[in-house]
């Protein structure tokens, strides 16, 4: 069995990481005026500096910030790209037991990438580890995804055609510029394309005069714009999950229903599948992997802090293997420990302890 030493890895975690009370106070003195940008961005440099240590000591490869910059997974970046702005709705998006908060987006000008903060997130975790640092991005689809549509400015964008065009664009924009920046592993967290193996959720987008096999075929093809610029020793991994927040989830679905438009359309290098529950079906798709691509199994949860048996993972490892070879396998988290600043429902000590088992179960799976 050969060992890795190219993303994904063997034992790999999608990205976000359990924000500590010292970060999460300082975010809250800097929103009410009672310290300065400066301030709170030495506050954010010294925990990330202290959790890429941490990944490190539980033996990672692939090295993240956490998300501790962040709010939430996907709109901060999205707030970063020209024409896109800061939206306060309605209401949230509804999980199965809680509403989000409820900040959103809305486009108001042409879509573009010309400068970006987390370009400089990105260089700092660079800068401050001997590992792969790994950048997270949210898919394109995540600006058109939620239930609700955003927004958008009929005077700027009056055929949507031309706002996915611009938004595609602006994704392969902003690959290349964190491929210039030094990145070699890139990840696009892709909810919406697994919400589409959600029956609930394709009614919805029904509802509101979408088609859903055409959606996925739209979030597939921009996922393909987005790579058609890297370079040729760069990774691009997408992370496949159902909603993550504050330990809920908002979809169901196996991933049949979009196994074509996952393994066939789409061109990224690797997969983080969530698989920690029935919710995400059997590994039967895994079939139409095609053989020089990586499936990283979500097989150990983040919404609750019980750490699984090893020989229960070992065992879905198996069962896995007869759908695909064990040497396109890798073992991850099934996503993120805080895919928002709240953050899921375990401890710090709970989310290292499940960090450490993986490749604990990786080394004796597929040897150091």
């Amino acid at each position: 069995m050969s060992i890795r030493n190219n993303p994904p890895f063997r034992a790999d975690h999608v990205g976000s990481l359990l924000r500590p009370a010292t970060l999460k106070q300082a975010r809250e003195r800097r929103a009410r005026g009672e310290i300065s940008t400066t301030e709170l961005k030495a506050v954010e440099d010294r925990e990330i500096e202290r959790v890429i240590r941490k990944q490190e000591g539980v033996g990672l490869q692939s090295i993240t910030d956490g998300e501790f910059r962040r709010s939430w997974w996907h709109l901060d970046f999205l707030w970063g790209l020209d024409g896109l702005e800061k939206h306060i709705m309605d209401t949230g998006v509804a999980f199965a037991t809680v509403t989000t908060r409820n900040e959103g987006l809305k486009v108001t000008g042409k879509i573009g990438f010309s400068v970006h903060p987390m370009l400089e997130h990105f260089k700092f975790v660079a800068a401050h580890t001997m590992r792969t640092p790994k950048i997270t991005i949210p898919a394109p689809s995540a600006l058109y995804g939620r239930p609700v549509l955003p927004p958008i400015d009929r005077n700027v964008y009056p055929k949507l055609d031309a706002m996915f065009a611009d938004l595609g664009q602006a994704y392969r924009n902003a690959t290349r510029a964190f491929a210039d920046a030094g990145c070699r592993y890139l990840q696009l967290d892709e909810v919406f394309i697994a919400m589409l193996c959600d029956p609930k959720y394709r009614q919805q987008m029904k509802d509101r005069g979408d088609d859903p096999e055409k959606l996925a075929e739209l979030y597939g093809d921009l996922i393909n714009t987005a790579m058609s610029g890297i370079p040729s020793d760069m990774t691009i991994t997408m992370h496949l999950c159902r909603g993550n927040y504050r330990s809920t989830f908002m979809g169901s679905g196996g991933y049949e229903a979009e196994q074509e438009i996952l393994f066939n359309r789409i061109k990224v290098h690797g997969y983080f599948m969530e698989y920690d529950t029935e919710r995400a079906g059997g590994f039967e798709p895994l079939r139409l992997v095609p053989k020089d691509r990586h499936v990283v199994l979500g097989l150990v949860t983040t919404k609750t802090g019980r750490l699984e048996a090893k020989d229960a993972i070992k065992r879905r490892i198996e069962q896995a293997t007869k759908c695909i070879s064990l040497d396109q396998l890798c073992l991850s988290p099934q996503c993120g420990f805080a895919s928002t600043e709240e953050g899921n429902t375990l401890t710090e000590d709970e989310q290292w302890a499940k960090l450490r088992m993986i490749v604990e179960v990786v080394e004796e799976v597929w040897g150091r």
